[in-house]
Order: C-alpha cells, then structure tokens, then sequence
C-alpha cells in the first residue's frame, strides 16, 4: 500500500512538472514590440531590449522609434506595438477617442527646456518678439508652452513668432545650424544642442547656446504646484491589454532598467545612440543628469494628471478628446 502511494504521488509530481512546463510555454509570446519617440522616455525601453530583461516573456522583442504624433497615431490605431512611450495628452486623447488602451505609468516629469543663444534669456517674456522653432505644433511641448505664456499674460501668436517644425531634434537641427536663435527643446535634444556647440567642427558654425527657461520650474511658479509636469509614459495596448501579468512584468522591467540608466548614464547612452542615429552618447547621458525622470504607475500619478488634463481642457477640450479620462484610463497591473 505504501508503494501504491509513493508511485500515486510521483506520477502527480511528473503531471505538475509537464501542466506547469507546457503553461509556461504557451504564455510565452513569439513577438513583443516596444515602441517609443526619440527622447527621454525611450531610454529604458532600449534598455529593456539590450539587456535581455524581457527574454523569459518573449522569443523576439523589438523596439520601432516614432518620429512625430502621427506616426505615434499611426501605430496606435493599427495595433502595431504592444507598448508604446507617448506623451500622456495623446494617451488621453486616444482613449478618449475609443481606442483600447491604457496609461501604465509616467516616467517623464521634467524634459522641456527653452536653449537660446541669448544668455540673459531668463523668461518666456525675454522672448517676446522673437523667432522660437517649436516641435509639435498642437501637442506637448507646443501646448505647455502656450499654457505658461498665457498664465502669465502673453498672447502667443501676437507676442512670438513661432516656427513649427517636425520633432526637437529638427529643432535642434536648426538651432545648430544658425537657422534659428531660440527653440524650446525636450531632452535628450537639449543635450545634444549644447554638445554640439561645443564639438569640433559643429563649433565653427554654431555659437553658444544657452540652457534658458526650465518650463517645469514655470510650471510650479504659475500653478503653484510642484516644479514637475507629467508628460509621457507607457501606454499597453492591442492584445497585451488583457495581460495583467505581462503588463506588470514590463512596468517592473521598465523601472528597473530605468534606475540602471540613471546609476550608468554613459552605458545607457551608447546602447541608445547605437538604436537612434542621431543621438550621441554623450548628449543621452547629460540628459540622464538633466532629466527628471521617475517610474509612477498612472493610479499614483493621477492626481497630477487629472491636473495637467484639467488645464488642458480648459484651453482646449479636444487635446485630450473632449474630457478628463475616466478610471479606465489608468492602468493598474497587479504584481507579477
């Protein structure tokens, strides 16, 4: 009888092992693509992808890079990437509109900068009158910008001249190059303007720039809020949004990878430069320093959002799509 038994209970153990074994393949994906702009927000989804963090989720992960809010639109409506980084308005504005998505986290909280070569630039009024490139026309930072300048009493299409181009790095590509003298630039492009400058033979046709306004201290000073700005996260979208389980794995990822850039700027640049060709190591890495980057899931960052959202709305309801999402919005994942 004891034999019967010890055979019984070998025979359950075997059927674990292969049941569990035969799970653990089938939750394994064959694709998961990762998808995010030129900047800040993208650093530790490269990260993720050179690292190996995610080769227990998946046989092939791939990161595709954005360039502008309608190739971000693009991707999002055709279900071509399981998670995207994209500013949280358009997070907003997509749900808003129907399309199956949720907001995980945000990560970005202070990436914008004015950089002139007018070092006694000391606020938006200093630019009254002048030519500024502005990336995005009717998205972040175009909108934050809009939204400090006309707190503080300035009308934005009477007081600047603003000329809209198709990213910062296009701005930046102007700024470098003398075309323009003023542009208000999200990070890592801040970074590589000022490198730029400095670096031979870029020197010998661009003359100094000048990090200016921090639009985020403005934003604390105008809304007597705090000197941050929640500007971009994840967003989980397509198939992976009824993962909960993927979803957290790929948050505690992100966070993660996101502390090892920060703790090793200079690796994390060179992994990104070898993704984004015009960025450099160097420039990924100050912007590290610069940045106010921390992972917040989108249920702690709420309260900063539906903030932000409000002011939005307030401007201009169609920037988020009519209204302050609702509690489907934030994305919540439990613990893997």
């Amino acid at each position: 009888m004891q034999a019967s038994r010890q055979f019984l209970t070998a025979v359950m153990a075997t059927l674990l092992i292969i049941t569990t074994s035969t799970s653990t393949a089938a939750e394994r994906l064959p694709k998961l693509v990762l998808s995010g702009p030129p900047a800040a927000v993208s650093t530790p989804l490269i990260h993720m992808i050179d690292s190996g963090a995610l080769k227990d989720i998946a046989d092939n992960v791939e990161f595709q890079t954005w360039k502008d809010p309608d190739q971000l639109r693009v991707l999002a409506l055709g279900g071509k990437a399981d998670f995207i980084a994209m500013p949280s308005n358009v997070a907003a504005n997509l749900y808003n509109r129907g399309v199956g998505l949720k907001l995980l986290n945000v990560s970005t909280w202070g990436v914008l900068w004015m950089v002139s070569r007018d070092k006694e630039a000391k606020s938006l009024a200093d630019f009254k009158g002048k030519e500024i490139a502005m990336p995005f026309r009717a998205d972040m930072p175009d909108i934050v910008f809009a939204l400090l300048a006309e707190k503080q009493g300035l009308n934005v299409k009477q007081d600047f001249k603003l000329r809209y181009v198709g990213s910062p790095l296009d701005a930046m590509q102007l700024l470098v190059s003398r075309r323009v003298d003023h542009a208000l630039l999200a990070e890592p492009a801040v970074s590589m303007a000022l490198r730029k400058t400095k670096s031979f033979p870029v020197s010998l046709i661009a003359p100094d720039l000048y990090r200016s306004v921090d639009l985020q201290q403005e934003w604390g000073r105008l809304f007597k809020q705090e000197a941050r700005i929640p500007q971009a996260g994840i967003a989980v979208i397509g198939s992976a949004l009824k993962d909960e389980q993927l979803q957290a794995k790929v948050m505690a990822a992100y966070e993660k990878s996101l502390l090892w850039c920060q703790k090793n700027a200079l690796k994390c640049g060179e992994m990104v430069a070898k993704r984004i060709d015009l960025l450099s190591p160097d420039a990924v890495a100050d912007s590290m320093v610069a940045s106010q980057m921390r992972h917040v899931t989108a249920a702690a960052a709420k309260p900063a959002l539906e903030f932000f959202f409000g002011q939005l709305h307030a401007k201009n309801p169609a920037l988020i799509g009519g209204k302050l999402p609702d509690e489907g919005f934030y994305g919540n994942p439990k613990n893997p």
